[in-house]
């Protein structure tokens, strides 16, 4: 198995976990875990490691949230207040250590993608790029050198505001904000609007225009805001035929060439070059960027 260290990685889901080791893009070992209760869903993930014969020296988690990632707080590495039934107060850093018996580097899922399309994928080279998942929720990660940008918790770009569209009635799917960016434009609200989900809706022009009038508007304050050298669309909303291309193209009305705009948005808004494995490869990532320095 070679003198180098091995890591665990886990990406963890509201419906599934990725679990898996590696050290590289190239993993060695991988399997799904079904969310079910905290218990034994961690201690699936943690049986697939320990049996899988690399002797791992860390583990890097990517996970759903809200997470508290403050490091000096009590529940550091805990979900916190989250809708998933059964997971509030979970403390999923801390079991997965006491399972493995090594530390664990705990992220967001969409920063653990983020790091990973940066050592990786489409963001190696970049300085900052922003990355963004649209599918079951919104999520979005700000990666500045190499590093995800969280001090008092981690953004929630998904929870932004977002002007109506004209023409659209409807009240937004969020529980918590209603007309918020991922409750107008998250997977569950394609299905709430429209009364079918995203890949039943493939050949209706006006929903995918629709969806891309709101992400360009999100791409707009986002690039307002953080200036990023490169903006990564992933997640399972985008595998829409057609639709990356449409967002660029409402990106560039929006942004009606003021500012730093990009001249070339073919360059500046890519899709994630790890595909749907950015999550689990990042965790990889995040494991060898914190116990090897890379």
């Amino acid at each position: 198995m070679g003198a180098e260290p091995w890591y665990g990685a886990i990406e963890a889901g509201g419906t599934k976990w990725r679990v898996a080791v590696g050290r590289s893009p190239d993993l060695a070992a991988e399997t799904t875990v079904l969310t079910t209760d905290p218990d034994p869903t961690i201690s699936a993930c943690v049986d697939f490691i320990r049996s899988s014969g690399y002797p791992i020296s860390g583990v890097g988690i990517a996970s759903f949230g809200p997470l508290d990632l403050v490091p000096t707080s009590g529940t550091f590495g805990f979900i916190t207040a989250t809708p998933k039934p059964g997971w509030s107060n979970t403390d999923v850093k801390g079991l997965i250590e006491a399972g493995l018996g090594v530390p664990a580097i705990i992220d967001v899922d969409v920063g653990g993608a983020a790091l990973g399309e940066w050592m990786w994928g489409a963001g190696r080279g970049m300085d900052s790029l922003v990355y963004v998942t649209v599918g079951t929720g919104f999520g979005g990660a700000h990666l500045q050198e190499g590093r995800t940008l969280h001090e008092n918790g981690h953004p929630e770009m998904g929870h932004i505001t977002v002007e109506r569209e004209a023409g659209d009635s409807f009240a937004g799917s969020c529980p918590f904000h209603g007309a918020c960016l991922e409750g107008m434009a998250a997977g569950p609200a394609l299905l709430a609007r429209w009364g079918r989900p995203g890949p039943e809706l493939r050949d209706r022009q006006e929903v995918w225009d629709l969806e891309a009038r709101y992400l360009a508007q999100a791409l707009r304050t986002f690039t307002y805001m953080l200036a990023p050298q490169r903006i990564i669309l992933g997640g399972g909303v985008m595998q829409q035929p057609g639709l990356l291309q449409m967002v660029r193209g409402r990106l560039v009305e929006r942004l009606a060439g003021y500012g730093n705009a990009p001249d070339n948005l073919d360059e500046f808004i890519v899709e994630p070059e790890l595909g749907q494995d950015a999550g689990l490869i990042g965790a990889i990532a995040m494991a060898r960027r914190r116990f090897e320095g890379l």
